[in-house]
């Protein structure tokens, strides 16, 4: 088997509280505890789980954003998580980052060139009239114009900044790119232009994707794998098919019953767990979604469960009762008025001519 682009095992990320500069810290907000998994050669493996999961604290903690507490992160068989930082400088060629916010990860001083221009300066890709051909050819690889070069971030659609922040991300050709919630505060017909594009270069560059986002509705569109975290831990990861088809933990169950459904009026989404969810600073024993569970037993409070293998296969789960399914329970669909059937009738034209 390939060694895989991106090994992560035991990565954690703890950040402490209080106590000030002579009492010394107390506490600490597990925020990333014991997180392992890999990625391979063209393929994205999506993050997905409520706010303050630590989704985004993972991806920021594989490109050493910020610096884990500890674990190993390997990329290509090497271990970033403590090389110097002139050679961490060196390897951040191969991994890029796509931010949420295109337009606080833009110098609103710079031009798109200047922007594009940097990477490619910074690490001997390109220089001189090279470099600025490479500029136009990026820009026109993500569907943008090479006149769009001399311009700055705010002359710019939020789509179209997303787009020059792609460019520059795939400017130094790089082996893995995290994308921290890259649709989310674009409009939702940009999101499937974003996402498609993102998918047309995974195919020809071969990279590989950690892609963090809370929408259920782009990860099954793009997604190969799944991993769900719950208060800083993977509960389930598996195959983004079988994760939809038959979800195996009780959180991940609720996540999918709790998403908004795609056509208002046909169906509704069901209340989300009920319970308070524990505090990151004091995660108890057990299973941290024992308090919301509705499968929750002594052993779940007392004991916490390590994640596994399901029977050999691709799926794992952190979970006591792996062989149970708590109830997905939907609100019955109504019958759709003659109207809604035919705005129904029209999307799916619309969904079949797209394809």
């Amino acid at each position: 088997m390939p060694t895989p682009v991106l090994e992560v095992s035991g990565l954690t990320k703890h950040f402490p509280l209080g106590g000030g500069f002579l009492q010394g810290s107390k506490h600490v907000v597990q925020a990333v505890s014991d997180v392992s998994f890999s990625v391979g050669k063209g393929e994205t493996l999506a993050i997905v789980g409520e706010s303050g999961c630590g989704k985004s604290t993972t991806g920021r903690a594989l490109l050493r954003l910020l610096e884990p507490t500890s674990g190993s992160v390997k990329l290509d068989g090497e271990d970033i998580s403590k090389l110097p930082p002139h050679r961490l400088q060196a390897l951040r060629r191969n991994m890029q980052m796509v931010f949420q916010d295109p337009f606080g990860s833009l110098n609103p001083r710079m031009t798109v060139r200047e922007t594009l221009l940097e990477p490619l300066l910074l690490h001997n890709i390109a220089t001189g009239k090279r470099a600025h051909e490479t500029v136009n050819k990026l820009l026109v690889r993500v569907g943008l114009a090479p006149h769009h070069a001399d311009r700055y971030p705010h002359e710019f659609s939020g789509g179209q900044r997303q787009r020059i922040c792609i460019a520059r991300a795939i400017s130094t050709r790089p082996r893995l790119i995290v994308c921290d919630e890259p649709v989310s505060a674009l409009d939702v017909s940009v999101q499937a232009q974003i996402v498609n594009l993102m998918q047309d270069l995974q195919r020809d560059f071969g990279m590989a994707y950690v892609f963090i986002s809370h929408d259920l509705s782009v990860v099954r569109h793009i997604a190969d794998r799944v991993a769900v975290m719950y208060l800083g831990r993977i509960v389930e990861e598996a195959p983004a098919e079988s994760l939809f088809a038959d979800p195996r933990h009780p959180y991940t169950r609720a996540l999918i019953q709790a998403a908004p459904r795609p056509v208002p009026g046909l169906r509704v989404a069901s209340e989300p767990p009920s319970g308070e969810a524990p505090s990151a600073l004091n995660l108890g024993p057990g299973c941290a979604f024992a308090s919301r569970c509705p499968l929750a037993t002594d052993l779940c409070r007392s004991t916490r469960p390590e994640i596994d293998a399901v029977d050999g296969g691709p799926t794992r789960i952190a979970c006591h009762h792996a062989d149970q399914r708590a109830p997905m329970v939907f609100p019955p669909a109504p019958t759709p008025t003659p109207a809604l059937a035919a705005r129904l009738a029209v999307m799916a034209n619309a969904r079949n001519s797209m394809t």
